[in-house]
């Protein structure tokens, strides 16, 4: 009986992540809904991110707060941190440029950026060239998106590891292949190993297809209450020969700055109009249903989709601080994942390359950090030290922990010049001695010797007394 080597067995994939991809182009069919599927779907996730209100003002919130987070490099070794800060800010476009592009992501599911090198050789007029330093490094030209509409399809090996985004655009439509070892790839969500994620918005697309159609039928009745519903009355005879022209003045006529309708003054012989045109008014009874209520039905939908509801807060006559403090807690946690999402690619992809390219080699690459987007409680911060200092726990002087608590506070650093304890206000300086040193100081005090004769005689008199 034969056995295969077991080194085969560990190395080779046996099955499959099982993603829905086929067809002559490898495109992927992972979205149950035909209308959010391939390009359909892109326009669809686009239309709500520019023309809903909700939807938009969600993504710029996202958008201001991440554009306002501090990125920096960390790692071991100080100058290859310094090196690839200094790649960072090099580029043709500013890191948050990147970062705002990169954002996409949330719209599409994904966002596919090339990286473009360049030898740092000055100031000079090739762009493959130009660079604020002079040191012949490689450093990033810049990482620019390749627009998700773009998209031609998938290149996947046989294993199903994806190798490349072909792309096709304007104006020459070439199909362009982009390596996976060029670029980098953002996504919402990797399961499947699906390169295309999963918009942030899909969850409201329901809420939002509904909202969309409700406020369509809003707009027609309130057109209807204000400027009227036209009616025309005509006659049989009229109607035998004018009926599908009155028809179409009747359903298109719009009261707007070039409103008007042209009609015959027919009379019969008792004098009766034979056609007559007017609008008929609403008669102001209260409707069944509120759209307007509807409508802020699905804007909560939408926006705690992405737990951002709390945008919604101050639009109801309910809530509290401490409801709306906990619910942008959440938001900003999701948005430390997004950051954390986006600096995982660049620590496992984008800065590896980078050193292996300028030939550096080191057990512990640098890697990119960033602060989180949420805000201390300072009133709570100051109660726990007040507390744990009066259980005891010796705080000051500290100055790592100083550092930190003006850091959280925005408050400007120390000076080089600062008294490491200052004096604090309302108390005086104790200017007493302690005892205890005084006792130490002070020479020891013996007691008098006695005389050994005084003592003898002493005793002498008293034994003749007796």
């Amino acid at each position: 009986m034969t056995h295969e080597p077991v080194q085969k067995k560990i190395t080779e994939e046996l099955g499959s992540v099982g993603l829905i991809r086929y067809g002559n182009r490898g495109l992927v069919y992972e979205e149950p809904l035909t209308e959010l599927t391939g390009d359909r779907g892109r326009k669809a996730f686009q239309e709500m991110s520019l023309n809903d209100d909700t939807v938009g003002g969600m993504l710029f919130a996202i958008e201001t707060r991440i554009r306002k987070v501090a990125w920096r490099v960390e790692g071991p070794d100080h100058e290859l941190n310094e090196f690839i800060e200094s790649c960072m800010h090099d580029m043709s476009s500013s890191w948050n440029s990147v970062i705002v592009e990169i954002l996409s992501m949330l719209v599409y599911g994904w966002s596919w950026h090339e990286i473009v090198y360049k030898q740092r050789k000055g100031s000079n007029n090739d762009p493959k060239k130009r660079s604020k330093f002079s040191d012949g490094m490689y450093g990033w030209r810049k990482i620019p998106i390749r627009a998700q509409h773009t998209l031609y399809e998938w290149e996947w090996d046989e294993e199903g590891g994806l190798q490349a985004f072909k792309q096709t655009a304007l104006p020459d439509l070439n199909i362009v292949s982009i390596s996976i070892n060029r670029s980098l790839l953002f996504r919402t969500t990797t399961h499947a190993n699906n390169p295309e994620g999963r918009s942030i918005l899909r969850t409201a697309y329901r809420s939002w297809y509904f909202k969309k159609r409700v406020q369509d039928i809003e707009g027609i009745g309130v057109e209807r209450d204000l400027a009227g519903l036209p009616v025309i009355y005509r006659t049989a005879e009229m109607a035998k020969q004018y009926d599908e022209v009155l028809e179409q003045i009747v359903t298109s006529v719009r009261n707007d700055d070039q409103a008007g309708i042209l009609l015959p003054l027919a009379r019969d012989e008792h004098g009766n109009k034979l056609l007559e045109f007017s609008l008929m008014s609403s008669s102001g009874s209260k409707k069944q249903i509120d759209p307007g209520a509807v409508i802020a039905r699905y804007d909560h939908a939408i926006a705690r989709s992405i737990l951002a509801d709390f945008i919604l807060l101050g639009s109801q006559s309910t809530g509290s601080f401490a409801l709306s403090s906990s619910k942008i807690d959440v938001f900003t946690n999701a948005l430390d994942a997004i950051l954390e999402s986006i600096a995982s690619v660049f620590n496992m992809h984008a800065i590896p390359r980078l050193l292996a390219i300028n030939g550096i080699t080191v057990n512990i690459p640098p890697r990119l950090a960033y602060e989180s987007t949420g805000t201390q409680d300072l009133g709570a911060l100051g109660a726990f030290i007040t507390a744990v200092a009066g259980a005891g726990m010796p705080l000051f002087p500290d100055e790592n922990l100083e550092n930190h608590l003006r850091k959280v506070a925005k408050l400007p650093e120390r000076s080089e010049d600062a008294d490491p304890q200052p004096k604090r206000p309302g108390v005086e300086e104790d200017t007493t001695e302690d005892p205890e040193e005084e006792k130490e100081d002070a020479p020891e005090s013996k007691a008098p010797e006695e005389d050994p004769e005084e003592d003898d005689g002493d005793a002498e008199e008293a034994s003749n007394d007796a």
